[in-house]
């Protein structure tokens, strides 16, 4: 009985800070992206893709900046300067989006240990939110 209860407990504990660090797996283009700590706020870079396991030495040719067009999309930063709320949220970052070449901001809500929300809006209200899955 007390184990359940545990478990109980546990379902519905707050996302701590940490819960959004790991490799998600991306709701479009079966991408894996990595978040991890960058000092006080998050990073996510890709690691994979649809697309980049057909053509791995795929650049980032739609980069609005014209000198960035020639960088690899492996390994790229997608993701950056989020900072952590109360509750576990990140907000205030920065979208990449390489397929428009362009940057959007952004917002993290984890929604338990295994799955989380991804917001990136134009500006606000004119957002759209992918829901992104843990990868073990």
């Amino acid at each position: 009985m007390s184990l359940m209860m545990i478990a109980a407990l546990l379902a519905g504990a707050p996302a701590t800070a940490d819960t959004v660090v790991g490799r998600w797996r991306t709701e479009t283009h079966n991408a894996i992206v990595e978040i991890a700590r960058c000092g006080p706020s998050i990073c996510g870079r890709i690691l994979t893709s649809d697309a980049l396991r057909a053509n791995p030495s795929m650049k980032d040719a739609n980069n609005s900046n014209t000198a960035l067009r020639s960088r690899p999309i492996q390994g790229m930063q997608m993701l950056s300067g989020f900072k952590s709320d109360k509750d576990g949220v990140w907000s205030s970052g920065q979208v990449y989006n390489a397929e428009d070449g362009k940057t959007y901001s952004g917002k993290i809500t984890p929604v338990g240990a295994n799955q989380l929300k991804l917001r990136g809006c134009v500006f606000f209200p004119l957002c759209k939110t992918q829901t992104w899955t843990r990868v073990r």
